[in-house]
């Protein structure tokens, strides 16, 4: 079992920058990759940003030069940093943690972008 917990989000204007933070309740090495998605209200939950245990990233194109994950495995943590928001990144972002082919996900946390 891995428990996420996701915080950072919260209002901010277009061209503004926040941090998602999503700590998980065991040793990140253990995980085949943690990622973030999210959902807009009306649509479906899309992959925003992944890194795999190697290291390797993958972005939507819809965020790339914009976002960046990244991790600390010593706090067994997981960061989303957003720059350059726009009114279409509004969503509920949440958490994803694969390990053995099993999903876990966190209970999300709302982004807001708007003037």
């Amino acid at each position: 079992q891995v428990q996420l917990v996701e915080s950072g989000g919260g209002l901010v204007q277009p061209g503004g920058s926040l941090r998602l933070s999503c700590a998980a309740s065991r040793s990140i090495f253990g995980l085949d990759s943690m990622g973030w998605h999210r959902q807009a209200p009306g649509k479906q939950r899309e992959l925003v940003a992944r890194i795999t245990l190697g290291g390797t990233t993958t972005y939507d194109d819809s965020v790339k030069g914009r976002f960046t994950i990244s991790r600390d495995n010593a706090k067994n943590t997981v960061y989303l940093q957003m720059n350059s928001l726009k009114p279409e990144d509004t969503a509920v972002y949440y958490c994803n943690a694969v390990r053995i082919n099993i999903d876990y996900w966190g209970k999300g946390t709302l982004v807001t972008v708007s003037s």
